[in-house]
């Protein structure tokens, strides 16, 4: 299967059946395929062709979806921008991928790239507009993410990938022709593209897209819309289970909400389904995965405070430092091998290189296995920060917090959060003989970082800690600051 004729395949077999929506736009597959057409015409028209990157910096709305199913029937690839990126952010993704086009709905412009605002995309077609490009080696998506660097890499992910990820996915959460996604994540995640968008409509179902998350709205969209299944992480279930008693609706349409980004404490799952009456399926996978390599079973026993099983189709191991498998129970690094594996980063070999060694993915994240297969995390190897289901990376915000001429050294920190799941704290040791300004520091992540980067506190430090090979010491850094908040 190529997603770059899924529209076409849908249109042929049920035209008015319902495809893709939002709140200001219903259509069915027919008018899907045109729309796609159209936006496919329009990107060619445009100087776009096999092998350009096309940017998306979007909001959730259905120009997003025409784009890139437009996009992939030129045979080119599509890098989302989280809009919420600083102007320095979105260059920097833009020089790295080497995208020709950036879509935009707020006027941003950069140089050396050709804009299009979204609002000016073409919605009816001439034509039957271009064939469908079925390369299943083309890159489909360049999903940027964060490494150990702080430095943004691009996952190449092709349509291979995305291809069997979007199969083993709508087998393991059981996705048929019936089903309805209510999309909620931000359309710049690849969760969000794979289980809200591609799931549904590889399998012959809709899906209905939110702006954003509001839990003030969100049950009277489910009343309305009736999803039969919607993607989150757990600060939306945390925020939703946290709602007052009298909050009621009628959740029957829902068969579960899928739960990834970052591990939900044991007591949420449970907590939720005895209030909505419908289970949280958890699982977890990475970007450089296509999305998820672990789920709790839809139909067979779930296990809160674990991740699930592995998807059929991948295979997965727990690891020592040598690469030699564990046992069971052992705590070791998690790895994972299948079609869903990503290409490599973009123009990074030696990063690719450590990354993927002999097929396997090496993510970083610690856990161990149980005597049934599920998996349990207990740790990232990495100091990568989770907010929210943002990953954060604080090198990149350690870099720019060196750059005040009065901060010596600056080790950033991620501390439990009950909404966040984890909040940004930043330690900072000054100059010699000079003062630090917390709101100074304040100021300067503002005018350089995302609002879900910045610190919420800023500690000032005689002197930060210290390993024995002179390394800033992470884990006693991050052992003090809970002692000293469980003290107060």
């Amino acid at each position: 299967m190529h997603f770059a004729s899924l529209p076409d395949r849908r249109a042929a077999s049920t035209p008015d059946g319902p495809a893709v929506a939002d709140g200001r736009h219903s259509l069915t597959n027919a008018q899907f395929l045109t729309r796609v057409r159209a936006a496919a015409r329009h990107l060619q028209d445009l100087g776009i062709g096999t092998g350009d990157v096309v940017a998306l910096k979007l909001r959730n709305r259905v120009e997003f979806v025409f784009l890139l199913f437009g996009a992939w029937r030129l045979g080119a690839t599509v890098t989302p921008v989280n809009p919420s990126l600083t102007e320095g952010e979105v260059a920097r993704q833009l020089h790295d991928s080497g995208a020709r086009l950036l879509v935009v709905e707020d006027g941003t412009t950069a140089a050396g790239v050709t804009t299009l605002a979204v609002d000016d995309l073409d919605g009816e077609a001439v034509g039957p507009g271009p064939t469908p490009q079925p390369d299943s080696t083309a890159p489909a998506l360049l999903i940027y993410t964060s490494g150990t660097t702080g430095v943004p890499k691009g996952v190449m992910l092709d349509h291979s990938n995305i291809d069997a990820m979007a199969a083993m996915g709508c087998q393991v959460i059981e996705t048929g022709q019936t089903d309805r996604c209510l999309l909620i994540l931000p359309l710049f995640h690849v969760n969000a593209i794979v289980i809200s968008v591609l799931m549904p409509l590889v399998a012959g179902g809709s899906v209905f897209i939110t702006d954003r998350f509001d839990p003030k709205t969100f049950f009277d969209l489910v009343e309305r819309e009736r999803p039969t299944y919607f993607s989150a992480v757990p600060t939306v279930y945390n925020i939703l289970e946290a709602l007052p008693a009298d909050v009621r609706p009628d959740t029957s349409s829902l068969r579960y909400g899928t739960c990834g980004a970052a591990p939900a404490s044991a007591e949420l799952p449970i907590r939720f389904e005895a209030r909505y009456g419908f289970p949280i399926i958890e699982g977890y996978g990475l970007s450089e995965g296509t999305c998820f390599s672990t789920v709790n079973p839809v139909a067979g026993p779930r296990r809160a405070g674990t991740v699930g099983v592995v998807v059929p189709g991948q295979e997965l191991r727990i690891v020592d430092e040598q690469g030699n498998e564990l046992a069971t129970g052992m705590d070791g690094e998690v790895i994972v091998r299948g079609p869903n594996v990503m290409r490599g980063y973009l123009g990074r070999p030696e990063d690719t290189a450590k990354t993927i060694v002999d097929g396997w993915l090496y993510t970083g994240d610690v856990g161990h296995l149980d005597a049934d297969g599920y998996l349990t995390l207990v740790g990232r190897s990495k100091d990568m920060i989770i907010r929210g289901g943002e990953n954060i990376y604080p090198k990149e915000i350690e870099d720019v917090l060196t750059t005040d001429p009065s901060v010596l050294e600056a080790a950033v920190i991620g501390v439990p959060d009950d909404r966040w799941g984890e909040v940004v704290v930043a330690y900072v040791q000054p100059r010699p003989g000079t003062t630090v300004d917390p709101e100074a520091l304040e100021a300067l992540t503002a005018r350089h970082l995302s609002g879900y980067k910045r610190p919420t506190s800023f500690l000032v430090v005689d002197a930060i800690p210290k390993n024995a090979v002179g390394k800033i010491d992470k884990p006693s850094l991050r052992a003090a600051h809970a002692a000293a908040l469980s003290s107060h």
